[in-house]
């Protein structure tokens, strides 16, 4: 059946595998995506949204290196809102409700029609090596598939297990059975592996609920979108979201189930996802509220199925549906299913290089949950890497590594792979140094250069950033040269409570002040004759906004970024023996062996690695 070796094989279709196999068929590898089952690609397991905070600018990284899940975001979206925006740039974060069948048809279509990538139906249970090299996979039925490479982006499959109340049973979600044999093929070869769990809430009938009784949550009013490229359009119309509350009446129910929940009677030993708590977990941990917030967000355009967001839950059915018929709006809810909690296989992602590849086992690269992490958004990000690296290992290229000034994708996989993780990893804000240079605004500028140079980012694309820098340098010199005089600022500075000008002065110096914004630039003859002049479109004009606003925070990031990369220069040999150095503690060799970093930078990084053992390591490198 299988005639030739492939490339690359992608195991699993999910968000992480999807991302793999186009990015590595797109570059030029044969590539075949084997998954258990054809008709869930591109599932969205969980919540049906893209996007938030942290997410949001990842899914735009993922857009500008030439991704998919921007443009597949855009075609399923019902729902557009950009978060934060009270907050500075840095923090505002795009997200997408999706409609969850658009969503993996959209996905399916965009596989289907790339060029290289094969598909075939079966699990896979085993690998086939050489030596120390994997060179294929082996299905349940016994089928040997031969490659070059090989991803891993098994989900939550392996080794399933699903909890709901005091039954469980093997599955890698709802009606979908577990994989298996995997992990004991990656023990045998010496990895190691442990167990997490995460959860989901019911979903229910949209027809059942009373919407009056709920807070509307409309989209933004100028909705913006994903994807930098022009296929996609904002949406013309927009589904609302709902939120209302939990009481006291709805704890007292859940807490009655509690003696038969998995999560506090044992059944559940691993660690969920610290900042997505289930509702027993919330109650249990914050026995203070009186109430939390529940999301009640539709499944799609035409559908009825709604996802309780805020409610994921592990309790017994009945306990499931009296609690949440006790929510405000909820009093006649009719249950689709039942909220479940999943336990399954990890490997700690300390086992990877910067590539996402195995130290164990070349040409193997591990993406998504399988490294611990949570999240489409983060999964699919690492799909990416690993395809890209996949395709770039079996040409003998070097592998793609992004610095963590450079994207939040690189912030993702040094974190994990430098400090590991113990719980789900989830991508937030603040696990970025940068992150007023890695906004989700700039991305494009940022990465499509890169993308564009791997084979992936079209050379529209890069015409299109081109355009943007050009049109950005000549809108920033035209404030920073031209002078506005004070009647003409003063019409709009004096009701803004901003002193008043005595005389003519810079534009940037007026824009530079607190309160001032586009808006009111823009009432100034001059500039509108300029915009205009010139076709320059609103996010330039938002970019030039952020760069004249926070050039001061922006440029001091810079150069922190710069002695950052100074440090990124002072490479360790692969060779070098931790042991020999006798100024460093106990602790520190075991987790330079452990982690074997790669260049003084990640070294500084690893958890318990102090200054003085980085300025013992410079002395013995001669620096």
């Amino acid at each position: 059946m299988f005639k030739s070796t492939y490339d690359v094989i992608v195991v699993g279709a999910g968000h992480a595998g999807a991302e793999a196999a186009a990015a590595s068929a797109n570059m030029g590898s044969k590539t075949l995506l084997v998954t258990m089952n054809l008709q869930t690609i591109g599932q969205m397991s969980c919540n049906p949204a893209m996007g938030g905070v942290a997410k949001g600018q990842i899914v735009r990284e993922i857009d500008a290196l030439g991704g998919y899940s921007g443009i597949v975001s855009d075609v399923s979206a019902i729902q557009f809102k950009m978060l934060n925006r009270s907050k500075g740039p840095a923090m505002w974060s795009p997200r997408v409700q999706s409609d969850r069948m658009m969503f993996a048809q959209a996905w399916r279509d965009r596989l289907e029609q790339t060029p290289n990538l094969d598909f075939y139906q079966e699990m896979v249970q085993d690998l086939v090596f050489e030596d120390d090299c994997v060179v294929g996979v082996v299905t349940s039925l016994g089928l040997k598939i031969y490659s070059k490479t090989v991803v891993l982006t098994n989900g939550t499959f392996l080794n399933g297990l699903i909890h709901i109340g005091d039954k469980n049973f093997g599955g890698g979600r709802a009606g979908e059975s577990a994989s298996t044999g995997l992990t004991s093929t990656l023990l045998e070869r010496g990895f190691e592996s442990g167990r997490m769990k995460t959860g989901t809430p019911p979903r229910v009938d949209g027809r059942s609920l009373d919407f009056d009784l709920m807070v509307e949550q409309p989209g933004d009013l100028d909705p913006v979108k994903f994807s930098y490229s022009t296929e996609t359009k904002p949406l013309a119309k927009q589904r609302s979201c709902h939120i209302t509350y939990t009481s006291d009446e709805v704890h007292d129910t859940l807490r009655k189930g509690f003696d038969r929940s998995p999560m506090f009677n044992g059944s559940i030993k691993s660690l969920g996802p610290r900042y997505c708590p289930s509702i027993e977990d919330k109650v249990n941990r914050f026995a203070d509220k009186n109430r939390h917030q529940i999301f009640v967000e539709p499944e799609g355009w035409n559908t009825v199925e709604y996802y309780i967001n805020g409610f994921s839950t592990s309790l017994p059915e009945d306990i499931q549906f009296n609690a949440l018929s006790k929510v405000k709006g909820f009093q006649s809810v009719k249950f689709f299913r039942p909220g479940y909690a999943i336990e399954y296989d990890y490997f700690p992602p300390t086992q990877l290089t910067h590539s996402l590849q195995t130290k164990l086992v070349k040409g193997l690269f591990f993406a998504g949950q399988i490294n611990g992490t949570t999240g489409y958004e983060e999964a699919a990000a690492q799909g990416l890497i690993a395809g890209i690296n996949a395709h770039r290992y079996h040409k003998e290229e070097s592998a793609f590594i992004l610095k963590r000034n450079e994207a939040y994708i690189g912030v993702l996989v040094d974190d994990l792979i430098t400090k590991g993780t113990e719980e789900p990893y989830r991508m937030f804000t603040s696990r970025a140094e940068y992150r007023t240079l890695l906004r989700q605004d700039n991305a494009d500028i940022r990465l499509t250069p890169m993308g564009h140079n791997l084979g992936l980012a079209s050379e529209e694309r890069l015409n299109a950033v081109n355009i943007k820098n050009e049109h950005t340098a000549l809108l920033k010199d035209f404030y920073q040269k031209t002078s506005v005089l004070p009647e003409e600022a003063n019409t709009f500075l004096e009701p803004l409570g901003s002193s008043p000008m005595r005389q003519s002065d810079k534009m940037i110096k007026i824009y530079s002040r607190p309160g001032i914004g586009l808006k009111q630039m823009k009432s100034i003859r001059s500039v509108s004759d300029f915009l205009h002049k010139h076709q320059i479109n609103t996010d330039v004009q938002e970019q030039v906004e952020v760069q004249i606003k926070y050039s001061g925070y922006i440029e001091k990031e810079r150069q922190n970024a710069d002695k950052l990369n100074r440090l990124e220069a002072v490479a360790i040999p692969s060779s070098f023996n931790y042991d020999e150095l006798a100024s460093l503690s106990h602790e520190a060799k075991e987790k330079l062996n452990k982690i074997r970093p790669k260049t003084i930078s990640q070294a500084s990084r690893i958890s318990g690695i102090k200054p003085s053992d980085i300025s013992v390591l410079l002395v013995c490198l001669g620096r």
